[in-house]
């Protein structure tokens, strides 16, 4: 428990439907208390007909500085924010939001940021690097959207979904920093190689690409945190991959996120 809760304490909602999986609300509780702030981190379970309702519910307290917001709802935050950083606005996706002077919102998203971040932590350097990316959801776009401000010389994004992966490539295309194509399962000839995508969370799942033709050279990444240690990311290490697991990436968003709400 939080040990100096009272009145004074400001609050933070993580929103998501479901909640019950998130781990993020002692984490960030305990960043706030290792900052000195006397506030708290609570899990908000809402459905996605009644999240606009919600948070303008939870805007007329005048004690609650933030909202952190992970799935289904990081599109849909976006719209009810006043005031986006070019990042979002880019991505259409926040994961973050703090109160402007007026108390409207203002959004960032640090889902890739935190990612490029966790990849240098882990001996990945974009840069200059050619990167495929399976996912063009959420967390994909705005890995995606990192790897190319980070400089990788080209990146290819593999995603069943046609329309979402189609979009996703020409509007990262259209930033003229490197080139963005269609890319498959197949990650031969790709320096860094990133599963982006709930697959690989349960133990029947397939592999979300063609992991036999790995090598030791590339650089694998996965966004999941729940198996610590997926079967995608153990067949890359038994080839001798350099990796980083989901659990890398959400240390580094979750500080992204504290600095943000702290107004750092």
């Amino acid at each position: 428990m939080h040990q100096t809760l009272s009145g004074a304490s400001r609050i933070h909602f993580i929103v998501g439907d479901p909640i019950a999986q998130v781990k993020s609300p002692a984490g960030v509780t305990q960043a706030f208390a290792d900052h000195g702030r006397d506030a708290i981190c609570v899990p908000a379970h809402v459905s996605p007909a009644h999240l606009a309702d919600w948070v303008r519910g939870a805007s007329l307290a005048q004690n609650v500085d933030g909202i952190i917001v992970t799935v289904p709802h990081k599109f849909a935050c976006t719209d009810l924010c006043a005031t986006t950083s070019e990042r979002a606005a880019f991505l259409h996706t926040v994961n973050t939001m703090r109160r402007n002077a007026d108390g409207s919102w203002h959004g960032d998203m640090f889902d890739g940021l935190g990612f490029v971040a966790a990849m240098q932590d882990n001996g990945g350097q974009p840069a200059g690097r050619k990167a495929l990316l399976v996912g063009a959801g959420g967390a994909g776009s705005a890995i995606a959207h990192a790897l190319v401000v980070a400089g990788v010389s080209e990146l290819a994004i593999f995603d069943p979904d046609d329309q979402r992966r189609t979009a996703l490539v020409e509007r990262l295309a259209g930033l003229k920093q490197c080139p963005v194509s269609h890319g498959s399962a197949d990650p031969t000839g790709f320096d860094i190689v990133i599963n982006a995508t709930p697959v690989g969370m349960k133990e029947s799942d397939p592999y979300p690409l063609q992991v036999e033709k790995l090598d030791a050279r590339m650089f694998c990444g996965c966004v999941i945190t729940a198996p610590a240690i997926t079967p995608f990311i153990a067949a890359a290490r038994a080839k001798g991959c350099a990796t980083m697991t989901g659990a890398h990436m959400f240390a580094r968003v979750r500080d992204l996120m504290v600095d943000f709400l702290l107004g750092r």
